[in-house]
């Protein structure tokens, strides 16, 4: 998976500075957040304008002044949820072995889309799965990321051949790709309402059938 870091536009965009002038009425970052809850929940189509001043508490024009229109605040909402709630993607190509990467990346992903802290399945997945017309460059955003993410994994599957933790007639590129399937059905799944037992027994019965040397 894509490794995440810190995007200095991210920062700016979040933090909430002492302001030059008229002060603002409202805290960008609480703004930020609330309005990718609704994304998350919506998807970007299905968002309305209405739906996020509602919940950021704030009006249209203070939207735009603050993040520009409502693609721009969906870019900023995708690089935040990216780096708060898929941060276990930066953890799972560090691990030892090319097991313990997809068992990460699998029970990392139940945490993220099956708690009660959000709502449920991947932005990413919701996004570029019902995304039409009106949203075409934000579908094109999220596949790009995604080729970024997968590129990553790749690249770590053919470390783990080099270093015989896995069997040379394998292809990285096929075993990304299988593993991407289980984890975009695995959000399809929580998003429809799967609980954690559910996805849970997913993890198990697909690291049952990890090839092995």
């Amino acid at each position: 998976m894509e490794v995440l870091t810190s995007d200095p536009a991210l920062d700016a965009a979040t933090a909430c500075p002492a302001p030059k002038g008229r002060p603002r009425e409202f805290c960008v970052d609480a703004a930020l957040t609330a309005a990718l809850g609704v994304f998350w929940a919506k998807g970007y189509e299905g968002a309305t304008m209405a739906d996020l001043t509602q919940a950021m508490g704030i009006t249209k024009p203070s939207i735009y002044a603050a993040f520009g229109n409502k693609e721009a605040l969906f870019h900023k909402a995708l690089d935040l949820y990216e780096a708060e709630k898929l941060a276990y993607t930066r953890e799972a190509l560090d691990q030892p072995t090319a097991r313990t990467v997809a068992e990460h990346l699998m029970r990392g992903a139940i945490a993220a889309q099956a708690n009660d802290c959000g709502p449920g399945g991947c932005l990413r997945v919701i996004t570029s799965s019902a995304c039409g017309a009106e949203g075409e460059s934000i579908k094109a955003d999220v596949m790009k990321r995604r080729a970024s993410s997968q590129a990553a994994l790749v690249a770590r599957f053919h470390q783990a051949q080099r270093d015989g933790d896995l069997p040379a007639h394998l292809e990285p590129e096929a075993l990304t790709a299988y593993l991407y399937a289980i984890l975009q059905g695995m959000a399809v799944q929580a998003g429809s309402g799967a609980t954690r037992a559910d996805l849970e027994r997913v993890v198990d019965t697909s690291l049952a059938m990890w090839p092995t040397r």
